[in-house]
């Protein structure tokens, strides 16, 4: 495996594609940072763990403590537990703020503000094998990277391979990382799984929406997924039933801030030929792929008019029915109703609501 390919999947780990595998259904990830000169408000030092893209631990330099980042993690695991992810935390800021001071001198770099992140992590798959995960990055950038199935590191310039040689002469680094995240990873994150599967193990389908905008003779097509977990989806673009793999764009899969994802997908097709097009949507959540055509605005609005229409017509009768009660009570000599009865179980207040 080339540096590019391997330190490419690291790097787009590290910023943030940190749900389950494509094929597996749980995973653990840990995310340590470390500025030399953070933003206003923004601590020196974090670290995040996650399940299945959840957060359930949080460390950060201004609190020096870890705390549960979840309420299924807080009630199963004792305040021993958090101590020990409060040291552990402590170390690795150490370590990482020490490391951060070394590759500012190796890089030649005088001051500024410079980023160190770290991710480390386990996927645990249906058939029950396992995957373990060690990158690093430098200022936004793929630094080394462990390959666990043939226990060497992958260098992304001159800076990283001075490490490389450090920790391949040590002979003890990669051992130690493989051994985490073979066995001790797996072994929490199998944990972890079962104090919070009813949130883990949930499935909430997608809301879908296709939008369309022509420019310059070309019709582009988006499909939107969001508000759906767990993280795996499909999502393909039909032109009269085929599948458009080879011409559509996806988006990445991202997490919302409630724990759910959204991603997209496009398509590129000539103007007025949007009828043949349909976005197949499939989940854990579907019973069955989901289809979705662009509603165009002029559709809508005549939807909207329609339902305008619709809506008038029944407030014009039921006026037309109150109008009728309340003069024939007069023609009978009753008086106003009464506040108490005034619209009790009244289907037009029912409706117009």
């Amino acid at each position: 495996m080339g540096p590019g390919r391997a330190l490419g999947l690291g790097l787009r780990l590290l910023l943030g594609l940190f749900g389950g595998a494509a094929g597996g259904p749980h995973s653990l990830r840990y995310f340590y940072t470390a500025m030399s000169e953070p933003s206003p408000g923004v601590p020196q030092y974090m670290i995040v763990g996650y399940v299945d893209g959840n957060v359930i631990l949080r460390y950060d330099s201004e609190t020096g403590r870890a705390v549960p980042g979840a309420d299924w993690m807080a009630a199963n695991l004792d305040q021993a537990y958090w101590d020990r992810q409060t040291q552990i935390g402590q170390r690795n800021e150490q370590v990482d703020h020490v490391n951060l001071e070394i590759l500012g001198v190796r890089y030649n770099q005088s001051g500024g503000a410079h980023t160190r992140q770290r991710m480390l992590g386990c996927d645990l798959l249906e058939d029950g094998s396992t995957r373990g995960y060690y990158q690093n990055a430098y200022d936004g950038r793929d630094f080394i990277a462990l390959d666990m199935d043939t226990m060497t590191f992958t260098a992304a310039d001159v800076g990283a391979q001075i490490t490389k040689r450090r920790w391949e002469e040590d002979g003890t680094v990669a051992e130690k990382k493989q051994h985490y995240v073979k066995n001790t990873c797996i072994e929490w994150l199998r944990k972890y799984v079962s104090y919070g599967r009813a949130v883990l193990e949930r499935k909430e389908p997608p809301a879908v929406r296709v939008s369309g905008k022509e420019a310059h003779g070309i019709l582009t097509l988006r499909c939107r997924a969001h508000g759906f977990y767990p993280r795996p989806i499909t999502i393909s673009w039909l032109k009269d039933g085929e599948v458009r793999d080879q011409e559509t764009e996806w988006g990445s899969v991202a997490p919302n801030s409630d724990g759910t994802y959204y991603t997209w997908a496009s398509i590129e097709a000539r103007p007025g030929e949007q009828d043949k097009y349909r976005c197949r949507v499939e989940h854990a959540s579907l019973p069955e792929p989901g289809l979705y055509a662009w509603e165009t605005e002029s559709n809508l609005w005549a939807i909207v008019l329609g339902v305008a229409v619709a809506v008038g017509a029944v407030a014009a009768i039921c006026g037309f029915v109150v109008w009728k009660r309340k003069s024939g009570k007069k023609k009978a000599g009753y008086g106003m109703a009464s506040s108490t009865d005034s619209g009790s179980g009244s289907t037009c207040t029912g409706v117009t609501a």
